[in-house]
């Protein structure tokens, strides 16, 4: 649990913990050879075991099972050499044995944990576990009148249901956790992390407390499905709970849904405990035994982890950790953050455009870094005229500008065509100075007199004189050297 103080909201501490379901990308399901592809027509994907036909037997996918070590081995879980499938008993239209498969007593990955930054605070989230399971089918309403469909082409895909504790303190930590989290089963290969789709979603179980009380009762806000919607699913879950408490009412553990229209939770279930699904191991499905030689070999074949390059980038290019764990975002980003830094030498520079300038637009485009129309070279070349004082940084982003629209390809060219050249002529810019002191002889004295707010005003004036062209900071060395 993190041991940072925790931000209270009207006297009451937030407590959140988060069930995550990640469809791993395997590209059949995980007890029958039915394809997993989105958007096929309806149940045409479902096949005689997901439709639990008599006789029908699940066999285990041997894809799924080795993206759980993966996962397991990102997150620094222990690993089961041995785990059991079990039914989870629920009786629903989309669910075609009466039962889904599960994992309960003993699943697969075992503890664990998240770390991220919130600011520039790092924080850590406890894992519980990580366990296989299929997915139910889709209910279909919204087509019929008066009736409902039943889509089974989800029914069997495989699932890694990812659970913390709740250590969680804000709907903000909660969201740079999910974050996280969907960072690494993406980076890793495990999942796509296709939030529209529904291959990435989570359930928030959000309770209050008074500092230091017993924990609160809690609702379990489902399938939020958008980094916004779930701030502000949790947020105003938070503030209904408060008032609720505060009006003499006790919470009720339930179910709950976000209505994105209305920015509210609504309550869809009574909460059921485990001791309601009457779980029990699955006859059909002998023990998950996985050897150490098996893990050891994805071990082996395991990509360099974010964590692992962002301390990488810390030791090699000298970034601050809050830095180098921006950069790590998607492997995208941090080669074109080592691609530019390689070729400038200028690492910190880079890494600030990059979480400036370049993340602002992308940001502004919703495009992620595949999109960047700015190459890694050309980057390079624009930070390398900063770093050498031919350009100052306002006049770099006027460079920026231009190769972002494709307006331009060369920096250099962008600089000589726009005029952006900064002045380093030492003499030149002494007359400039000269003369707006000469000129504002008063807010000379104002200086002099230590008034320091004087100062800035007149190398505002320096600046506008050399039309911005004058290094700021050759301006500030200059214009103080001159007014002693």
């Amino acid at each position: 649990m993190n041991s940072s103080k925790s931000l209270l909201v009207q006297g009451y501490e937030v407590v959140i913990g988060f069930e995550t379901h990640a469809q791993l990308s395997t590209q059949s399901k995980i007890f029958s050879r039915a394809p997993t592809a989105f958007g096929a027509e309806p149940n045409t994907q479902a096949c005689a075991v997901d439709l639990a036909l008599p006789g029908t037997l699940p066999v285990m996918n041997r894809g799924a099972v080795e993206k759980a070590i993966r996962l397991g081995l990102a997150l620094g879980s222990h690993i089961a050499e041995q785990s059991v499938f079990a039914r989870k008993n629920y009786f629903y239209p989309d669910l075609p044995k009466g039962y889904q498969i599960s994992q309960f007593e003993i699943p697969v990955v075992q503890g664990g944990e998240v770390s991220f930054f919130l600011g520039d605070e790092k924080k850590t989230v406890r894992l519980v576990r990580a366990h296989l399971e299929e997915d139910a089918g889709k209910s279909l309403h919204e087509a019929f009148h008066g009736m409902s469909g039943i889509d089974l082409n989800r029914a069997g895909t495989p699932l890694l249901e990812i659970v913390t504790e709740p250590d969680m303190r804000s709907s903000a930590e909660a969201v740079a956790y999910a974050k996280e989290l969907h960072k690494i089963v993406t980076w890793i290969g495990v999942c796509d992390g296709n939030m529209q789709e529904g291959s990435f979603r989570c359930d928030a179980n959000v309770s209050v407390r008074k500092p230091g009380g017993e924990l609160g009762t809690r609702r379990e806000i489902k399938n939020l499905n958008s980094f916004k919607f779930m701030q502000q699913a949790i947020d105003y879950e938070v503030r209904w709970q408060i008032e609720q408490i505060e009006d003499g009412h006790a919470i009720q553990q339930a179910t709950v849904l976000f209505d994105p229209d209305t920015g509210e939770t609504r309550a869809m279930r009574t909460k059921e405990d485990a001791a309601d699904y009457r779980y029990f191991p699955d006859p059909d499905l002998p023990p998950l035994v996985i050897g150490r030689d098996w893990v050891e070999l994805v071990k082996g074949e395991m990509p360099e982890l974010p964590r692992q390059m962002a301390e990488r980038l810390v030791q090699t290019y000298g970034l601050p950790e809050y830095d180098a764990t921006t950069l790590t975002q998607s492997p995208a980003m941090a080669a074109y953050f080592e691609t530019a830094a390689q070729a400038c030498g200028q690492a910190k520079l880079v890494s600030n455009w990059i979480m400036g300038e370049v993340s602002r637009r992308l940001n502004a485009e919703e495009r992620d870094m595949s999109g960047v129309p700015v190459s890694a070279a050309q980057l390079a070349a624009l930070m390398g005229r900063i770093a050498d004082g031919t350009v100052s940084n306002n006049a770099a982003k006027q460079v920026f500008e231009s190769l972002w629209s494709g307006e331009a390809t060369d920096v250099d060219v962008v600089i000589e065509a726009k005029g952006l050249k900064q002045m380093n002529d030492s003499g030149a810019l002494e007359k400039i100075i000269g003369e707006v002191m000469a000129a504002n002889a008063p807010m000379v004295e104002q200086f002099r007199a230590g008034k320091d707010k004087a100062f800035n005003a007149l190398v505002g004036l320096v600046m506008k004189a050399s039309k911005g062209k004058a290094n700021p900071q050759q301006v500030n060395d200059v214009l103080r050297q001159k007014l002693q």
